[in-house]
């Protein structure tokens, strides 16, 4: 059987967090999905397009990692999938707690295990929350983000 794990996530933007998440995980799975929640109240951005983009294009040349949007649970997704896991990274004991929770709930309402990978220690730091604020305050985001994550300047 496949091994196909499930990694989701806003992806607001990816960072090298994420892509290093996702790297990782390919040693793991058979495939990594790397699934874009749909969340109408929240404000976000990059466009849904844009984020899926930034995603294929760091990982263009990985067949084993696909990138899809999707709405509702995570568990739905995975059974309509046939993914077994659900990828997670946790930078910190706050990650932990949070994720801990989601995954127990998870645990109760299916069979799909969720596998937390920590994070490499040189991007632990690194959230999308910082890396907007950085974008929006003009400093150099690059340093934080693949290199397919490109932001236009505004005119």
């Amino acid at each position: 059987m496949k091994r196909k794990a499930v990694f989701p996530g806003s992806f607001d933007p990816i960072t090298l967090g994420h892509f290093d998440i996702i790297k990782r995980g390919i040693s793991l799975f058979d495939e990594v999905v790397v699934a874009i929640g749909i969340n109408a109240d929240k404000k976000y951005m990059f466009s849904l397009e844009e984020r899926k983009s930034f995603i294929e294009e760091a990982f263009k040349n990985e067949p084993r990692v696909s990138v899809i949007t999707y709405e509702g649970l995570t568990i739905d997704l995975c059974r309509k999938l046939d993914a077994q896991f659900i990828l997670r990274g946790l930078r910190n004991p706050a990650d932990f707690e949070f994720e801990k929770a989601i995954a127990h709930t998870n645990r109760k309402l299916s069979q799909i295990e969720t596998v937390f990978l920590l994070t490499a220690s040189k991007t632990s730091y690194i959230s999308s929350s910082i890396v907007r604020d950085v974008i929006r305050n003009g400093g150099d985001y690059t340093v934080l983000v693949p290199d397919s994550v490109v932001v236009k300047k505004e005119k």
